[in-house]
């Protein structure tokens, strides 16, 4: 299921389809859709446990998530959508399902751009899953260089908690559907500082495709596109035009 962009008349426009990251929601991206200046239709994958969804229990399992969701996805892209995927850490490998599965549904993916992610056979050494709630947080920090000040609340908190530690159990528990490589070009793009993905590791998903790939960096650590958003999209549209 996705949420639903500014308008539902995109015409020609490519639709950028948003994969939201660990602990996140669709609104991450809405100042996208300011950014990207009609560039594109941005429109966010919107997962249970978040959001307009906050009741529904959160998924555990990304192969799950993919197959359950892409009913919902492919009726809101509209017949003969051209999109382009992008996701961050976990929101990149559940991108990298949907492109299989938009493939086979023939959805013209144009590009699958992953951020902040290392090849999807890579599995992390490090994790978060089963710890306590005050030690799963300090590690996720400790993981993303970032915190999130909802955090700090309470209330927020106990809303969150339990979504933030489904989505790291499904991240760090994630095993490919499928060992064939993707057709649809792909570009991996790092925080030049990432403490979390090397920059060989991010350079797995050369593996991932039979297509083109392409490798960009950018200042900042494993969440630096929190404050990158302009930059990000502009190396998205840089991407796009190559491939036309």
């Amino acid at each position: 299921m996705t949420e639903p962009g500014i308008s539902a008349d995109h015409g020609d426009q490519t639709t950028l389809l948003c994969v939201p990251f660990a602990g996140a929601g669709p609104s991450f991206f809405h100042p996208w859709r300011e950014l990207s200046a009609d560039r594109w239709r941005v429109l966010s994958v919107e997962l249970p446990g978040r959001e307009r969804r906050i009741l529904e229990t959160p998924y555990r399992n990304v192969v799950e998530a993919a197959k359950n969701e892409i009913d919902g996805i492919v009726a809101d892209l509209g017949e003969g959508a051209r999109t382009v995927l992008f996701g961050h850490s976990l929101g990149a490998v559940l991108a990298y399902e949907l492109a299989h599965l938009l493939s086979a549904r023939d959805v013209h993916v144009e590009r699958l751009i992953v951020s902040g992610s290392p090849g999807p056979w890579t599995q992390r050494e490090r994790r978060a899953t089963g710890l306590q709630d005050e030690e799963f947080l300090a590690r996720v920090e400790e993981f993303a260089g970032f915190r999130h000040e909802a955090l700090d609340h309470p209330e927020m908190r106990e809303l969150i908690l339990p979504m933030l530690q489904a989505d790291c159990e499904m991240h760090e528990n994630y095993l490919p559907s499928t060992d064939e490589p993707l057709s649809v070009p792909i570009c991996s793009l790092r925080g030049d500082t990432d403490g979390l993905v090397t920059a060989e590791e991010a350079q797995q998903w050369r593996d991932a495709t039979t297509g083109d790939f392409t490798y960009v960096e950018f200042p900042g650590g494993h969440m630096y596109l929190v404050d990158s958003g302009r930059e990000v999209l502009d190396a998205i549209e840089a991407e796009s035009a190559r491939g036309r």
